[in-house]
């Protein structure tokens, strides 16, 4: 497994860290896979939970605790409150040159909005203003959430 990227915090926009929808994270095993588990930014010894935003803290609180060392990044929790939804494009973008997929340059294209480099490097992270109807929240290298899932947030830009 490689290291995961570390935040560039400058990069990411004001109107998302102005929001208290922040956690740490850090690598666990879970049922046999590594896993990024989301901590409380306000109390890191407590899990944060996807639909309690009491689990959840500032983004200067979550920086300071990065800063700390004992987690690997920072995260973006969705919720029905905010304006904002996620797309994950999963294994599209090679980690040693940085070239990106066709068919995820086209998605980032299209959508035109804050785009960054998920932790690992071979992803990549869009948040736009949305919500997304009921049904299915993912399709082949694709997912998408507007509520109920956190982003790992890395502000390293493509």
């Amino acid at each position: 497994m490689t290291l995961p990227l570390t935040p560039h915090p400058q990069n990411i926009p004001q109107e998302l860290k102005a929001r208290p929808q922040w956690v740490i994270w850090r690598m666990e095993e879970r049922e046999g896979k590594p896993t990024k588990v989301p901590y409380n930014a306000a109390n890191p010894t407590q899990k944060a939970k996807a639909n309690e935003p009491g689990t959840w803290g500032t983004f200067e609180q979550a920086m300071k605790v990065f800063k700390a060392g004992t987690f690997a990044g920072i995260g973006y929790e969705f919720s029905a409150a905010d304006p904002y939804t996620g797309i994950d494009l999963d294994h599209c973008r090679n980690p040693e040159t940085g070239e990106i997929e066709l068919w995820a340059r086209e998605i980032i294209t299209r959508l035109n909005s804050y785009t960054e480099i998920s932790p690992s490097g071979q992803g990549i992270h869009i948040l736009v203003r949305g919500k997304l109807p009921p049904g299915t929240r993912r399709k082949g290298q694709v997912e998408m959430y507007s509520e109920g899932r956190y982003f790992t947030m890395t502000g390293v830009l493509p």
